[in-house]
């Protein structure tokens, strides 16, 4: 099946797909992205992920390349092109087309380009015991709150995880305690069954998912603490999972020397985002 792409107002084939060699995003990654999940041909969480583009967008004063409608039909055709019934779909927009200059140029409008991607969802085999994950330091930009499209110690910390054999890497800031992962955000639980994650500042991305098990947790009647996790919390933990648009929730069976178990909490979260994105 051939892809298709859109580029600045066109649908294309994706190998044909191309962005001019001064724009901004290639030149000095000023841009924002999203990425969103699509089950049974549906995207979800599409206003949520729409709202947090345009937070990105106006932190960066980028204007839209388009109105919301617009856009949302955009996506949908990139959707029922590739046809795609369980995968994600990217969307960028970057400042635009301009001769290098750091500062902002006049008279530019903003670049848009969706793709979109069947995706494998985690094996049964893993969600029962868990993925591997690797501690890095956290050599980010102070404003990880923005989705912004400058990911090079993300691209930096995931292939250590995968020269280490692990499916993350998750970031310590410089006090020793758990930031988030290189494209996913951190959770443990307590032994008094408490959830802790770190708190939605300009330190971490403010996950869709994320807010979407917060929302299931608190259904459950489980506290769920947004402060730091010290590094000490992370060794004593009984259990420990991620979250993100491509990961969902995946449970976590060691990090590092430590090793941990799936447990119930993680379980029940695990059975709840699937049943709110209709997997069951």
């Amino acid at each position: 099946m051939s892809r298709w792409a859109y580029v600045n107002g066109r649908y294309v084939p994706h190998r044909e797909a191309s962005v001019h060699v001064e724009d901004r995003g290639y030149q000095f990654a000023d841009g924002v992205y999203e990425v969103v999940l699509v089950h049974a041909g549906a995207m979800i969480d599409e206003i949520p992920h729409l709202d947090r583009l345009d937070r990105s967008l106006d932190e960066l004063r980028i204007d839209p390349p388009m109105g919301r409608m617009a856009l949302r039909a955009v996506l949908r055709e990139v959707v029922r092109r590739n046809r795609i019934r369980t995968g994600l779909v990217y969307l960028q927009i970057t400042r635009g087309v301009a001769r290098r200059d750091h500062a902002f140029p006049t008279g530019v409008k903003p670049a848009l380009v969706v793709t979109a991607k069947r995706l494998t969802l985690p094996r049964e085999e893993t969600l029962e015991s868990g993925v591997r994950v690797v501690t890095i330091e956290d050599i980010r930009w102070q404003r990880c709150d923005i989705k912004s499209v400058s990911l090079l110690p993300n691209v930096l910390g995931k292939q250590h995880a995968r020269e280490n054999g692990a499916y993350e890497a998750w970031q310590i800031d410089q006090d020793g305690n758990v930031t988030e992962g290189t494209s996913s955000n951190s959770w443990i639980v307590t032994h008094d069954d408490r959830l802790l994650t770190r708190p939605a500042t300009h330190e971490i991305l403010n996950g869709i998912t994320r807010q979407t098990v917060i929302g299931l947790a608190q259904a459950r009647e489980i506290e769920v603490i947004e402060r730091t996790i010290m590094p000490e919390e992370l060794a004593d933990a009984t259990e420990v999972f991620l979250t993100g648009t491509a990961a969902e929730v995946t449970p976590v069976g060691e990090i590092d020397d430590n090793k941990f178990t799936v447990g119930d909490i993680s379980r029940w979260l695990m059975d709840d985002y699937d049943k709110a994105v209709g997997k069951t």
